[in-house]
């Protein structure tokens, strides 16, 4: 029996959700300045353009994401979940050392790879688009990434152990470190070797990232053990799990390597473009989706751990419901700013890198649902229903961008209009393999509070149209003053009329948020008058 109270464990999902929320603001802030700095210093056309740049990435990200991120979280913790309660936490490291030996002599033959095939990667198969400058360069950055990967999948099998200790902390604030880490870079580097230089940023950022995570180990009783030991059946069971999560993981970036092909061959700056407009759509997916989902991920697990489907279902429904609740309006924001948001983070480009954020607002609702759908049959060990979904949605967007990315279609913005309609796809989908697995799942209640927040919404949108015409975007409005405070005051009375309204209409997704800022507003301040 779960002897933790029900308010407690709502407290603590609550507290870490916070803290991932928080931490992920202020990555993210910084990601924009990482992004508006890199765009400032360096020019989106010509020898030393930023394509070169954002190609670099995808086949690093591939390897990491395909081989590695398959592993951990998703399809490592449920399972690591299950052995620390039936064998304790000593059992769970050399769990995790035989996890962490395995998938490390994977990346470093993946390194040696990206090392030596960088070039003809970049060059038939990523962005056969870029000159042979650009080319030069993308090919410096991606060999100064080659080892990344394997610095990623160490962060990521320890963090991955912390979270189901219960510790997120240094999880949560060791993305911020690679930040600021490649923003230094943009500052040493400029002006002697630029744009490769944010290569050598990276590569640090990924090493003291792995050492904040290291730091996080402490009081955990970690001990390495040098084995591999294949006669564990949870081992064998994650092994078991792990091609369906990384095929699933691993079809993203493949998709995102397509869009990168196509969008090298519109013309130079529109890899630009378009992974600008894709940076700002997944700051609110972060923040949100992954956030919470990964706050609500290990209870979930618990759940199902402690035989208890009924309080999985509810625990499920409840941050399924605050979730929609939350993005709504966020999306609403973001459409109707979209304008005021590229052009506050972006020097070059912020026309039609505002266009193109237009396009994927409506995937940024479906992306964030996806957080939480997806760990639902994670939480379940089902790891092949999602890969099934993916390599359906894969082979769906790649054909919609190209329909729809053809110079007489939509060019590049049709990348975006190819996310939207793919990921609402499959959010569809993937609710629907749900109710036949559990028919129960979505109750009238869960129904009737998602007709009154799509309620709340209409006057959410209406107030948002209200505010920008009110406010417009002007063609001289330019910096953080003029077009900050327009935002700003946009953001939050559409928010405040979404919070409002959702009072009135008695939503239980606003209690919790109504209740604490009562208490902080009217909680009486001490005075020591001695």
């Amino acid at each position: 029996m779960d002897s933790s109270s029900p308010k407690k464990k709502q407290s603590s999902l609550f507290n870490v959700a916070t803290l991932l929320i928080a931490t992920a603001i202020v990555g993210q802030l910084l990601g924009f300045l990482r992004t508006k700095l890199v765009n400032s210093h360096f020019p989106i056309a010509g020898p030393s353009s930023t394509d070169a740049y954002f190609a670099a990435f995808t086949i690093p990200d591939l390897f990491f994401y395909t081989i590695s991120a398959g592993a951990l979280g998703v399809a490592f913790m449920p399972v690591l979940s299950d052995y620390l309660h039936k064998h304790g936490r000593k059992a769970v490291w050399e769990l995790t050392s035989s996890l962490m030996n395995l998938l490390l002599i994977v990346m470093f033959v993946v390194g040696i790879i990206i090392l030596i095939f960088a070039r003809p990667l970049m060059h038939n198969i990523v962005a056969p688009g870029l000159s042979p400058a650009q080319l030069t360069k993308a090919t410096d950055i991606m060999r100064l990434l080659a080892f990344n990967p394997l610095l990623f999948t160490l962060s990521g099998v320890l963090t991955s152990v912390q979270q189901t200790l219960g510790r997120f902390f240094f999880f949560a604030i060791a993305p911020t470190v690679y930040n600021l880490t490649i923003i230094a870079s943009i500052f040493i580097f400029y002006n002697n070797i630029g744009l490769v230089g944010l290569g050598i940023g990276a590569f640090a950022g990924a090493i003291f990232q792995l050492g904040v995570v290291i730091a996080g180990l402490k009081k955990l009783n970690f001990y390495w053990r040098p084995i591999i030991d294949w006669k564990n059946m949870h081992f064998r069971t994650i092994l078991k799990n792990l091609p369906p999560r990384s095929l699933d993981q691993g079809m993203d970036q493949v998709e995102d390597i397509v869009e990168t092909h196509i969008a090298s061959g519109l013309g130079s700056g529109n890899i630009s473009f378009y992974n600008n407009a894709y940076i700002l759509s997944t700051a609110p997916i972060l923040l949100l989706g992954t956030s919470i989902a990964t706050a609500a991920f290990p209870r979930l697990n618990a759940r199902l751990s402690q035989g208890r489907p009924d309080l999985f279902r509810t625990d499920f429904l409840k941050v399924v419901r605050v979730m929609i609740w939350i993005t709504a309006p966020v999306v609403v924001v973001s459409y109707f700013c979209r304008g005021y948001l590229a052009r506050l983070i972006f020097s070059r480009g912020n026309n039609q890198i505002a266009v193109i954020f237009g396009f994927l607002t409506a995937a940024i609702f479906f992306r964030v649902m996806y957080a939480i759908i997806s760990r639902w049959f994670y939480s379940r060990k089902d790891t092949r229903t999602p890969m099934y979904m993916s390599i359906f949605t894969i082979g769906f967007n790649v054909y919609l961008a190209i329909t729809l990315a053809r110079p007489t279609v939509f060019g590049v913005a049709g990348l975006a209009i190819a996310q939207s309609i793919v990921a609402g796809t499959e959010i569809l989908i993937l609710v629907i393999i749900m109710l036949f697995k559990d028919h129960k799942l979505l109750d009238p209640k869960f129904w009737s509070g998602v007709v009154r927040i799509a309620s709340v919404t209409g006057f959410t949108v209406l107030s948002g149209f209200i505010m920008i015409s009110l406010m417009p975007l002007g063609l001289l409005d330019r910096g953080f003053v003029t077009l900050g405070s327009k935002l700003f005051i946009i953001t939050i009375v559409t928010l405040s009329v979404h919070f409002i309204v959702s009072i009135l209409f008695d939503l239980e997704e606003a209690k919790p948020v109504y209740t604490y800022m009562r208490k902080l507003i009217l909680k009486p301040v001490k005075i020591d008058f001695s």
